[in-house]
């Protein structure tokens, strides 16, 4: 089962870098992209900050990809309807169409895997990839600072020191902030 599990990682990871390749785009520009496409399917207006929060990149990093991103004919920037110092992203309706028509295509085939299964195993499957969800939440050491768990509680509180990287000193960690 995990083998199987690895298998189809690898071959997602594959397909990622596909899409990429074809759209002649980053990792960063690419999640940027899908993000706001959902937003966008939803009815949300994205702002940078959306896109830095999400992406998980700097607001300078961010005004590079959009800026990029503009320049390749994938976005456009408009005004804020209600933030006159903001401005709100959306994508273009070609890129939408591109991903949509090749992307979209070849995701939409994992749909047509999970409609031939019976409702007993799909709700298996949910049952496992939940239970490795849960399984991969970072604990210890590796928990992120405030990250609140699917348990409901922040892996530690506010007034903890963080946690000193390998190599890192007391003097150095202190020194820092």
């Amino acid at each position: 089962m995990m083998e199987a599990l690895r298998r189809w990682r690898e071959a997602d990871r594959a397909l990622s870098e596909a899409s990429r390749r074809y759209m002649h785009l980053n990792d960063s520009d690419m999640r940027a992209i899908r993000m706001l496409i959902h937003a966008q399917k939803q009815g949300r207006v994205v702002t940078p900050k959306d896109i830095a929060r999400d992406v998980g990149i700097s607001s300078a990093s961010t005004t590079k990809l959009i800026d990029r991103l503009v320049a390749g004919g994938h976005l456009s920037r408009s005004p804020h309807a209600k933030d006159r110092r903001t401005i709100c992203i959306e994508v273009t309706p070609e890129t939408a169409r591109a991903a949509r028509e090749t992307i979209g295509r070849q995701r939409a085939r994992r749909f047509d895997a999970a409609a031939a299964m019976s409702s007993e195993e799909r709700e298996v499957v949910v049952r496992f990839l939940s239970a490795l969800v849960e399984a991969d939440q970072p604990q210890g050491d590796l928990a992120v600072p405030g990250q609140v768990s699917n348990g409901g509680s922040a892996s530690r509180t506010e007034d903890q020191q963080p946690r000193r990287g390998f190599g890192e000193s007391e003097t150095s960690a202190d020194s820092e902030g």
